[in-house]
C-alpha cells in the first residue's frame, strides 16, 4: 500500500490537449515504469500546483552535484510499482492537481510515455522535470505535457565538466529546441557551483538561452541535501557568488528571472 508519506525526498499553462488513450495495457512486469520513489503532495515542483511528485528511475549522467544518486542506476530495486501507483493517483482525484515526473532521467524510461497519458487520462495536469538528454522521447510526450523544468547545466559545449559524458550537451540542445517551439510552459535552470562554474561562464550560458528565445530563467545555488561529493560540500560559497553585477545583466535578459 502507497501511503502518504515521502518514499524519496526532492530538492524541488498550456491549453487543454486531447488524450488519445487506447485502454489500459496489459504489461509485463518489465514493461512498466520503474519507479525510484514518490513524495506524495508538493507545492513546490510544478509552481502553483498541488502534486504528486514520481522519481523514474536511471540517469545516464554523473553529475558531480547530483542530489539523487541512488536513482542513477537503472537497476536498483524499487517496492514501489507503477500499477499501484496508479491506482493511488486514481484515489487522489479531486486532491491533487498534477503528477510530476522527475528523476533520474524520466525520458530514460521508455514506459514514459504511457504512464504520462494514464495520469493524463485521470484528469491530472502533467509536468516533467529533465535534463533534456532524449529529446525523441521528450518530442513524442510533449502534446500531453502542462509544464517542463529543463536543467541547463552550462554552457553546451562544456557539458562533460558537469555530467561526465562526452558531448552530454548536443541533445540538450535539440530538447531546448523542441520544448521552445512546443509552446508548452516551462522554466530553464541551472544549479551552479563556485568549483565548478564562474560569472564570466553564468553570462556566457544566459546569453546563450536568451539567443535562443528563452524567456524563463532560474539559477539554483547548489545545496548539499543527497549529494555524495564530499568535495563540493566542503566548498563554501566566499562572498556573493555570482556577483551582483552578473546577476543584474542576467536579469536584463529574461522578463522572468529568479534566483533560489
Amino acid at each position: 500500500m502507497i501511503s502518504d508519506r515521502p518514499a524519496c525526498a526532492t530538492a524541488p499553462a498550456t491549453a487543454e490537449r486531447p488524450v488519445v488513450w487506447p485502454g489500459r495495457s496489459q504489461l509485463r512486469p518489465d514493461r512498466v515504469l520503474k519507479i525510484g520513489g514518490l513524495t506524495p503532495f508538493s507545492a513546490t515542483d510544478y509552481p502553483g500546483h498541488l502534486s504528486a511528485v514520481i522519481f523514474v528511475q536511471g540517469c545516464p549522467w554523473r553529475c558531480h552535484y547530483c542530489h539523487n544518486p541512488h536513482l542513477q542506476p537503472r537497476t536498483r530495486h524499487s517496492p514501489l510499482s507503477w500499477p499501484d501507483l496508479r491506482d493511488w493517483l486514481e484515489r487522489r482525484r479531486g486532491l491533487l492537481d498534477a503528477v510530476v515526473f522527475c528523476g533520474g532521467e524520466p525520458l530514460m524510461d521508455p514506459m514514459l510515455p504511457e504512464a504520462v497519458l494514464e495520469a493524463k487520462a485521470m484528469g491530472f495536469k502533467i509536468a516533467l522535470h529533465s535534463g533534456g538528454s532524449y529529446p525523441a522521447p521528450l518530442r513524442k510526450i510533449l502534446p500531453y505535457l502542462d509544464w517542463i523544468g529543463l536543467d541547463i547545466k552550462t554552457g553546451f559545449d562544456n557539458y562533460a565538466d558537469i555530467t561526465c559524458i562526452p558531448k552530454s550537451g548536443d541533445p540538450v540542445r535539440d530538447s531546448l529546441t523542441h520544448m521552445l517551439q512546443s509552446g508548452v510552459s516551462y522554466e530553464c535552470r541551472t544549479t551552479i557551483h563556485p568549483d565548478l562554474h564562474n560569472d564570466a561562464g553564468i553570462l556566457a550560458l544566459a546569453r546563450q538561452l536568451a539567443a535562443y528565445g528563452v524567456q524563463h530563467y532560474a539559477l539554483q545555488r547548489f545545496r548539499p541535501d543527497g549529494c555524495d561529493n564530499d568535495a563540493l560540500k566542503a566548498t563554501m560559497y566566499a562572498g556573493t557568488f555570482p556577483s551582483s553585477d552578473t546577476l543584474a545583466e542576467i536579469a536584463c535578459l529574461f522578463p522572468d528571472f529568479v534566483v533560489r
